[in-house]
């Protein structure tokens, strides 16, 4: 149960500083032991524009932005004009009187003007900085707080600037403690101090976990963080990391890494992903495992560069011509991306195919608060079946010399013993061509029929025996629930929030999350299907891609289902409003749209 839970707002033009005060709110409340959870909807400018950041924070694990805003803070007209309607009783709304009007205000809101010019003085872009500090001091936070999050962030500026934001920040503490009242709610001193993350940061810290030493990727958004992550670090741990002039060129890299024993990784979204499909399907003839995260957003073509969206599971599921093994996960959140690269590399390599991770720009570019405890980087790490070319050998395919090794061997497993270059007596060629298990291409002289159906039954006989390493989903919530909530992805924590809303007007709900995409837990699922009384399927695209995934793979039909693809992620109330309108019977597809333009 959270007895402290509050939202905090704040919006302005692409240029006006929304990032900083965001960074200095989530670190003081996470240092205080408080969970949180950011997103920040913002537009494709670098000048101009609406840019809106949602911080929420509570003593008890947040997995939303919420429903509501508590405290909004807006930077410009824009604004104010956007948000100032959705405030309830309780809220605050605290502005540069100087420069932006009130316009009509609910009952029960305080109203917090700031002489902004007198307080910045006369500088623009510190009004955050009166603002954020005028806000943390109406929350209960002590001023020392404030000093050392300014400290932090513009230390490599000079002490004249720190100094500077300091006293700046001290004229907005002092000016809120003088006229204005406190929130009916303070912020907590906590005894355990909590971290803050990004998901395209966790996804880096996975790989690195993971023993990654090589990364190569185009920038494109909202993957991009991933890259920076990775190059800012890269010297430190040793991991060669390349800039490359796009997306063919990346994966190739990464695949020629990989197919050295590195283990090789990138990030991209999904119009990077559509230039490296040919490649992905090299990864699976030469069965040389890599890992690739597509971090989502709005489709098609350019589509939305700086918005959400579940809509690249079908071509995922189609990357590459022909059918080769790939195994492809959908994580639900920061600390999942985490811990699931290490388990991915693993599965990876042991069976000698492509890992492909579905992220999205929610979890990848949202902030959310974790408990340094849950972030292992002493991960076990399982090679599978290599030969290294010290002569030690992890397998039972030892000894070979070069008229032996089978780099392609027609195994039970469908596994192969997978030597790396340099390694003396095993010598093969890895071509894109199909080939016999001595890596002979069958096309250079016949095509054999009987070598190539025993190959491609070879290499799909790999994924027989993945589900058995695989987490099969399960049903979270009640028993009996009248309503059984099915998503995959980011999409679960929202759900469970929406399921916690339903439980307060009497209507029990419970969730199915499917992670692991491919290979999939068909009989798992259908059985657990079985026993629920509706069926609604939740997802973030247009045309229901999971619905259709499930169907052709159990060929379940659902009871009904909710699809948003306005660009921004679900709130709390939207899924609980379209589940309380389908159990009236009033419709079977809901398609919520944000309440307001952002």
């Amino acid at each position: 149960m959270r007895t402290v839970d509050f939202a905090i707002g704040i919006g302005g033009a692409a240029g006006q500083g929304i990032a900083t005060p965001g960074n200095i709110l989530a670190h003081i409340f996470a240092r205080r032991g408080l969970h949180l959870n950011a997103y920040n909807a913002y537009q494709s400018l670098i000048r101009g524009g609406h840019t809106f950041l949602t911080i929420r924070a509570s003593d008890g694990p947040v997995h939303s932005m919420g429903d509501r805003i508590d405290l909004l803070i807006p930077l410009n007209q824009d604004t104010m004009d956007r948000h100032l309607r959705l405030l309830g009783p309780g809220a605050c709304v605290l502005f540069d009187e100087g420069s932006i009007e009130l316009g009509d205000v609910a009952e029960g809101v305080q109203v917090s003007p700031l002489p902004m010019k007198e307080l910045s003085k006369g500088k623009k872009l510190a009004a955050n900085t009166v603002s954020i500090a005028a806000a943390l001091q109406m929350l209960g936070v002590e001023f020392q707080a404030i000093e050392d999050a300014l400290t932090r962030i513009f230390a490599r500026k000079g002490e004249e600037v720190v100094a500077q934001n300091v006293e700046i920040a001290r004229n907005g503490y002092d000016y809120a403690a003088e006229h204005f009242g406190p929130f009916h709610f303070v912020v907590p001193k906590g005894d355990k101090h909590l971290a803050v993350w990004t998901g395209n940061e966790a996804t880096a810290m996975g790989g690195i976990a993971a023993g990654v030493n090589f990364y190569a990727a185009y920038p494109m958004s909202p993957s991009t963080g991933v890259l920076m992550y990775m190059a800012s670090h890269a010297r430190d741990l040793g991991i060669m990391v390349r800039q490359v002039e796009d997306e063919i060129g990346v994966m190739n890299m990464i695949i020629g890494a990989a197919h050295t024993g590195c283990r090789a990784m990138t990030a991209t979204s999904g119009g990077g992903l559509a230039l490296m499909t040919e490649a992905l399907g090299m990864s699976g003839m030469i069965e040389t495992p890599i890992v690739c995260v597509d971090v989502q957003r709005g489709g098609p073509a350019t589509g939305l560069p700086t918005k959400t969206e579940q809509g690249d599971l079908w071509q995922m599921l189609g990357a590459g011509q022909g059918d080769y093994p790939k195994i492809i996960v959908a994580p639900t959140d920061q600390l999942d991306l985490f811990t699931t690269m290490p388990e991915l590399f693993n599965l990876t390599d042991k069976y000698q195919c492509p890992g492909l991770v579905l992220s999205d720009l929610l979890i990848g570019e949202g902030t959310a608060s974790v408990d340094p405890a849950d972030i292992n980087f002493q991960t076990e790490i399982d090679r599978g079946e290599m030969i290294f070319p010290n002569g030690d050998c992890d397998n039972p395919y030892g000894g070979y010399n070069d008229s032996t090794y089978l780099r392609y061997k027609n195994t039970p497993s469908g596994i192969s013993p997978r030597a790396v270059p340099g390694v003396p007596g095993h010598i093969y060629v890895a071509s894109t061509d199909e080939h016999d298990e001595d890596s002979t291409l069958i096309s250079d002289v016949d095509t054999n029929p009987k070598i190539r159906v025993m190959m491609v039954e070879k290499r799909a006989r790999k994924m027989l025996a993945v589900l058995d390493d695989l987490e099969a989903p399960k049903l979270e919530g009640a028993e009996n629930a009248e309503v059984t909530l099915v998503s995959w992805g980011s999409t679960r924590g929202v759900i469970l929030e929406a399921i916690e809303q339903l439980a307060e007007e009497g209507i029990t709900a419970n969730q199915l999350n499917i992670k692991w995409i491919v290979p999939f837990h068909a009989d798992v699922v259908t059985e657990l299907l079985a026993q629920c009384k509706k069926v609604i399927i939740t997802e973030i695209n247009y045309s229901g891609q999971f619905a259709r995934y499930l169907r052709s793979e159990t060929g379940f039909t659902a009871d009904g289902f909710i699809r948003k693809y306005d660009g921004e992620p679900f709130m709390p109330h939207h899924i609980t409003q379209a589940v309380k309108d389908q159990l009236a019977g009033k419709e079977t597809l809901s398609v919520p749209v944000h309440e307001i333009s952002v």
